[in-house]
Order: structure tokens, then sequence, then C-alpha cells
């Protein structure tokens, strides 16, 4: 019911005037040019730059934390043009913050600029878009094919928990012909699955994109399709499991991602240094 209002969540749509009227035909023109497109060899840092800005509400430099978990509504058509899935957060507006927040949607267009994928989600932490990826890709009796590389947490998903509570089963492995979701958590910026032909990259922010090792978040990165689906209000593993990330945690990551590039250039260059010294040392 709700999908065909969740069609972009890295929109360059305006703000909506402070009535709540709105024209249809506006609507039905407006609706055409919401998709994004990514230019699949652009530099992340110069796509990341070029992103969408938001501006604070009284006109700061900085968007404002919206901190609301619900939101006001003063027609009752629009209310329910907001159900039918008629009005979303691409024209601003918002219901409830477990669907869609001002200021996490700000971060997400932000990690979608940065890997080159039509739409992205950010989440409370890394494990909860891992989860949540399968879980919508996946049904009751379905087949994951994995790498032997995978993050502890992944691990334990793939061989312990999906197995006994969904019964879906995994082979570490690999194999063409599927979805392929890459975790992109150590190497942002450094390598961009999505524009190598990945399907659908997650991220664990709390790691590099964080910076600070005092916040834990994550990110679902892929087709607007795919994230539309995880947020469909009866079916959305996104929306019905509510890995919510905090608006106030949004906006601090939102602070960070712009000098994400001059930090992994660092880090670079200091692991390449270390390994000078090791390869000497041997």
């Amino acid at each position: 019911m709700a999908e065909a209002g969740l069609h972009n969540v890295v929109l360059q749509g305006k703000n909506r005037p402070g009535s709540d009227d709105t024209d249809g035909d506006d609507f039905m023109v407006a609706k055409k040019s919401m998709a994004f497109h990514p230019n699949p060899w652009e530099d992340p840092a110069a796509a990341l730059a070029s992103s969408r800005h938001e501006f604070g509400e009284h006109g700061g430099v900085n968007m404002s934390i919206e901190a609301s978990a619900t939101f006001t509504v003063m027609e009752p058509e629009t209310m329910r043009r907001m159900f039918a899935g008629e009005l979303g957060p691409d024209r601003d507006f918002f219901i409830y913050s477990r669907h869609f927040n001002p200021t996490v949607l700000n971060l997400s267009r932000q990690m979608a600029a940065l890997e080159g994928t039509e739409a992205a989600y950010c989440t409370s932490s890394g494990m909860s878009a891992i989860s949540s990826v399968l879980l919508q890709l996946c049904s009751s009796g379905g087949h994951v094919v994995a790498s032997r590389w995978l993050y502890g947490g992944t691990h334990a998903l793939l061989t312990h928990f999906l197995p006994r509570a969904c019964n879906i089963t995994t082979t570490i492995a690999h194999d063409k012909g599927v979805k392929v979701v890459v975790d992109n958590t150590f190497a942002p910026m450094v390598l961009s699955p999505a524009r190598l032909g990945a399907d659908v990259v997650v991220h664990s922010i709390s790691k590099y994109i964080s910076g600070g090792a005092d916040v834990i978040a994550g990110a679902v990165c892929g087709p607007a399709s795919l994230v539309n689906s995880m947020m469909d209000l009866h079916q959305g593993a996104l929306m019905l499991l509510g890995p919510t990330m905090n608006a106030k945690v949004a906006f601090e990551l939102s602070e960070r991602l712009p000098h994400l590039g001059l930090r992994m250039k660092e880090h670079c260059h200091r692991a390449l240094v270390y390994a000078t010294r090791m390869k000497n040392w041997a």
C-alpha cells in the first residue's frame, strides 16, 4: 500500500510549503523526476560533495536535528494521501521516525552518494543492516552463498541464527547468478562495490566512517526498489524490525562524512608505511 510513496530516499526535492495543500498534477510531474541515477564511475569524494545539502530550519549552514518521533498533519486528506503512499519523504511529508526521519534521511542520501547507489537507509547498527538485508532477500527455505572471510557477527548469523530461526541455510563458498551483498565497512572511498557490480552494500558506520569509536550505526545502500521494499509498511524488514537510527546520531555522523576522504587517505598512507616497515624487517 505505501510502497508508491517510498520511491526516493535520495531525491533532490525542495522543502514543502507551509500549507498541507498539494496539487495532484504537480505531484505526478515531481514523481517522474524523483529517481536518483548515480554515475557509476564518479569519484566517491566528488559524489559526496555534490550531494544535496540540507540547511537548518532557520537558515543555519548545518541542518537541524529533527528529534521528533511523530509528526503533525493538519488536514485529514493529507493524512489519507500519506498512508495511501501518495505523499512521502520525497516532499518532506513524514509520519513516524521509525519509517523515515528527516535527519536520518539526510545521512542516507550522503551514504547513497558515497557508494554510488540509488538509495540508502541508515540503521542503529551494522548487524541490523546486514540481518535486515538478508531477511528481506531470503525467505524460509532459502540459501545463502557466502565468502569464507566474514565478520564474526555475520558468520554467527549465517551459520547459527538464520538456520535455527528462519530455516535459511548457508554455503561458505562463491558462485554466480545470485544477488551480491558486500560489506564495505573497512574500505569506504577506497573501494566502491556497487560501482564494480555489487547489488547491495552494507556498512558498520561505527568503524572508519564514524572515526571516533563512539557511535554504533549501520547502513544499507542499494537499488531504490530494495530500500523501498525494506520500508514497506506490511512486509519491510527495516520497517517491521525497527533498527531505527537516532536523529542525533545521524546529525553527528553527517558532520563527519565530509572529512572521510582525508581520513581514509591518511589511513592508507599509514597502512603503507607500516606494511613497508614489516616487509623490510622480515
